[in-house]
């Protein structure tokens, strides 16, 4: 059994990989600039005008207890369960990857990524809020689905609508939460010392607690992520100010080694500057797409589970998920990484001791940030469990986020009856996930990814007056709500 799945690994994945780098390298990039320009110029920089105005409707009224709903989720809740869903492998894993094969350069292109998704994510979480539709029992059905119906009537639209869901079902429901169990049983195998041919004890575990979250459905997952997501958050930060403060006289050229190589990465990588830079950048852009998710599809379906007095409000939040995942979790790897590794004579900040190859032989991207932590922590073993913990904590709860989001868009092509199957699927792929090729699947759960952002993105751009309108609903209403908050206060004091 274990030679027959190592032949159809070794055969699927070059083709694989062949498809990923055509998509990467000529649609996705352009994809997502585009739209991320798109929707900053048309929202007059909304992420950078209404960046204050997120962090107060987050940060606000706080609560790690919003309590179960009549219908959907509290606002903090759907953000919750994006971040979730955000929040994983791609913060530690694919960000370790995108330094080793693109260079630390490549880290500012997903800031870059990062900045422009703040936009598109503002939209994707209004898109969803306005075209989300609530059901007889009192449960809500919104996501891409809908608003691609929305932006394309008739055959084409409900088509369109088809291979989204397809796709999205695929790529999270199925392919995507063999990454996170994957990385949960690489990460614990090496802190813990289990040789690969026990990963699958690791896989039954997480299958099992899945199974147990899955079948609670929807408000169980909101009173797991509201409360999972800050703790987990709060551990890996505090855990990388730590690293950061014992090599504090190194960051400065940690950040210099991010910009520097940013622009010319030919001085780290080797080769020409044109194919450098082309590794850089779509480095930088796939794994900033599977960490933020901006344009991809996926959170959309969290957001438009949120109790909002108007779309706007969801859409500020949005975005400052984005943020709280990029320039907080992925940033602080990548400091940790760089400021250990690559700087103040690092193994890999020499090229003529490391080349990229080299590097990547030497320095598996499954436990780069292992080797990072345990070189400041009390030892290898101390820094391997401590992000073997972190990991399992930020993959564990994507898979629930992504199994939700797997599940609103298999009930949409099949009906709700259908869901214990959906979920005995997906229980089985996460148990899968743990024993196959980790190259195989990253591979597989990217051809997915870019697979939804194709639709996603052209019913965004449809909408994108859609978008406006609703933005200038959003600040009308903040400004009526002032304006009477300001009589009512007059009218108190006289």
């Amino acid at each position: 059994m274990q030679e027959v799945l190592l032949k159809v690994q070794e055969a699927l994945l070059p083709v694989v990989q062949t498809i990923n780098i055509y998509l990467t390298d000529y649609v996705l990039i352009f994809l997502l600039v585009g739209v991320g320009l798109f929707f900053t110029i048309r929202t007059k920089f909304v992420q950078v005008r209404c960046f204050g105005e997120g962090m107060k409707k987050v940060f606000g009224g706080l609560s790690l207890k919003g309590g179960k709903q009549k219908g959907g989720l509290s606002s903090f809740q759907a953000l919750a369960t994006a971040i979730a869903a955000q929040v994983g492998t791609g913060n530690i894993v694919g960000a370790c990857g995108a330094i080793l094969i693109g260079g630390p350069g490549a880290i500012f292109w997903m800031w870059v990524i990062a900045f422009l998704g703040m936009a598109t994510i503002y939209a994707e979480a209004t898109l969803a809020q306005k075209t989300k539709q609530v059901n007889e029992d009192g449960s809500i059905a919104g996501g891409p689905v809908y608003y691609i119906k929305t932006a394309f009537k008739g055959k084409f639209g409900k088509g369109l609508a088809i291979f989204f869901a397809v796709a999205t079902t695929l790529a999270l429901g199925f392919m995507g939460s063999m990454v996170q169990s994957k990385s949960i049983a690489s990460t614990m195998g090496k802190a813990f010392n289990i040789g690969e041919g026990f990963y699958w004890i690791i896989g039954i575990v997480v299958a099992a607690l899945s199974a147990v979250i899955f079948l609670g459905g929807v408000d169980r997952l909101a009173s797991v992520t509201e409360k999972m997501v800050p703790v987990m958050a709060l551990l890996y930060i505090v855990g990388g100010l730590v690293v950061i403060f014992a090599r504090i006289q190194y960051i400065p050229a940690t950040f210099g080694m991010i910009f520097k190589y940013a622009f010319t990465p030919n001085a780290l990588i080797g080769g020409g500057i044109g194919y450098a830079l082309k590794t850089a950048i779509s480095q930088g852009a796939k794994r900033g797409l599977f960490s933020n998710e901006a344009g991809m599809g996926s959170t959309p379906h969290a957001h438009a589970q949120a109790n909002v007095k108007t779309p706007h409000e969801q859409g500020v939040s949005a975005m400052i998920g984005v943020f709280i995942d990029t320039f907080i979790v992925l940033t602080m790897t990548a400091l940790v990484v760089i400021s250990t590794l690559y700087a103040g004579n690092g193994p890999l900040g020499d090229p003529a001791i490391y080349t990229m190859e080299g590097a990547l032989a030497a320095y598996p991207k499954a436990n780069l940030a292992q080797m990072a932590f345990g070189s400041i922590f009390w030892g290898e073993t101390f820094g391997s469990i401590f992000v073997a913990v972190c990991l399992f904590f930020f993959a564990f709860s994507t898979i629930l986020g992504w199994n939700f989001f797997g599940k609103i868009n298999f009930q949409y092509l099949f009906g709700k009856k259908y869901t214990v199957v959906y979920t005995a699927i997906a229980v089985v792929f996460v148990f899968l996930g743990s024993i196959f090729s980790n190259d195989l699947v990253w591979e597989l759960t990217d051809f997915f990814n870019y697979l939804m952002v194709l639709p996603n993105v052209i019913a965004l751009v449809a909408l994108g007056s859609m978008v406006v309108g609703c933005l200038k609903e959003g600040k009308a209403a903040k400004e009526a709500a002032a304006s009477a908050a300001e009589a009512e206060a007059k009218t108190d004091a006289e």
